[in-house]
Formats: structure tokens, sequence, C-alpha cells
């Protein structure tokens, strides 16, 4: 709260839901019907989808993040990671290369065709996107480095934040995988996985897959 208070946002409330039942509370209902923003903290993100999936409570985020402009939806850590509709749960980093390590489920659903990463180059989670994106190649990986994020508007126009950069996994091109043909816990290898390394002020389109340096013109949204 202090640090949103630095910036000059006072009007900052606080919904603590800890289980199923508490997202059936009818006042959390009406706080969030008159937000003009929701921020979906870090922590568990398997805990978020668990909890939150399938409630009232969700479906009036949705219904507003859908179909009321200027009504923002956001998260960090945890939180970014659960804005998609495929989400990652699980995965270590020092064993992310072999097959079944890496964990996935559905997440809130506010972004379609992505899977999001947090923390992504400073614990060294490259692999696990890759695993994520090569058995969801419909999907572009997105992954967010530290004091970086990312907005994206129409679900379609993405635009980088921050100090870092954000790594993109693109499968839409991968010639093969082995993926689906070995056993769990052997090694994957993935061949034409496309990778592009953005920083503030770069862009991507999500729907085309294309990436947009800072000179280049903006699409009109």
């Amino acid at each position: 709260v202090r640090s949103f208070n630095q910036l000059g946002c006072n009007n900052i409330g606080l919904i603590h839901i800890k289980k199923r039942e508490d997202a059936h509370i009818a006042e959390y209902s009406e706080r969030i019907s008159k937000a003009d923003a929701v921020l979906f903290s870090g922590g568990n993100q398997l805990r978020l989808g668990t909890i939150l999936g399938g409630t009232g409570f969700l479906n009036i985020i949705h219904e507003r993040y859908w179909n009321e402009e200027g009504f923002i939806v956001a998260g960090t850590s945890a939180g970014a990671m659960a804005m998609s509709n495929t989400m990652i749960y699980q995965g270590n980093s020092a064993t992310a290369h072999l097959k079944g390590e890496v964990k996935i489920t559905t997440g809130l659903a506010f972004i379609n065709n992505v899977i999001i990463d947090s923390h992504f180059d400073k614990r060294g989670r490259f692999s696990r996107l890759a695993q994520a994106v090569a058995s969801n190649p419909s999907c572009t990986g997105i992954g967010l480095g530290e004091d970086t994020g990312v907005v994206i508007s129409g679900n379609n126009h993405m635009e980088v934040i921050g100090s870092g950069a954000v790594i993109i996994v693109d499968g839409r091109d991968i010639n093969y995988s082995n993926i689906a043909d070995i056993p769990e816990g052997n090694p994957i290898s993935i061949e034409n996985m496309r990778v592009s390394v953005l920083v503030s002020g770069n862009s991507y389109n999500l729907k085309e897959r294309e990436f947009i340096s800072a000179s280049d013109p903006q699409p009109t949204l």
C-alpha cells in the first residue's frame, strides 16, 4: 500500500482471500464491482487458480475486464503467471529440461494463448518455459525479468516497461521436438524454437508474433 501511495494512488484496499468460501463474501464482490483496477499479488499461482477459479468473484473481474474500457487487471510474480489461460505451477530450474518436470494447469484466463513465467533471469527459468511452449506451441512464452513488466492491450499488443528484459519464446516454427515420444524424466530436444529479447520501449504483437522496436510505428488499437 505504501508503494502505491508514493505513486499518488491513495484509495487502495486489500482483499485477502484465504479459502474458496471467502470468494463468496458479498462485501468482496461489491468492492470489486466498484474498483478501477485489481492487482493479484505474488505467492503461489496454483492457490490463486484453485481458490478463485469458477467463483462469482472471479467472474465479476472477467466481465469487467472484457467489457469495460479502462478497467485494469494486473499481477506481480505468481499473480503475473496466473494471468494467462495456460499456467506453469511447478518446475525446478535445475531439472526443467527433463520431460514431466514442468507442471501446467489452467490459469485465471485474462490473456489467451500465452504462458507467463516470472523471475525469469534471476532464477534461470528458460528451460521450464521452453518445455511449456514445446508442449503448447500455440502459446507464446513470456519470461519476465526482475523490475520488468509488460502492458497488454486488446489481448494483442504488448509493451515492455521497467529496467530489465522480457524474453519471448515462440514455438510456432518448431520443426522438431521429441517431447511427445520420450519417457518421463528424459531430456527434451527442440529444433527452431524462436527467442526474442525485449527491453523498455520495445513492443510485441501477440497475434502476429512480431517484434516491434521502439522506432517502429505503433499499431492503432
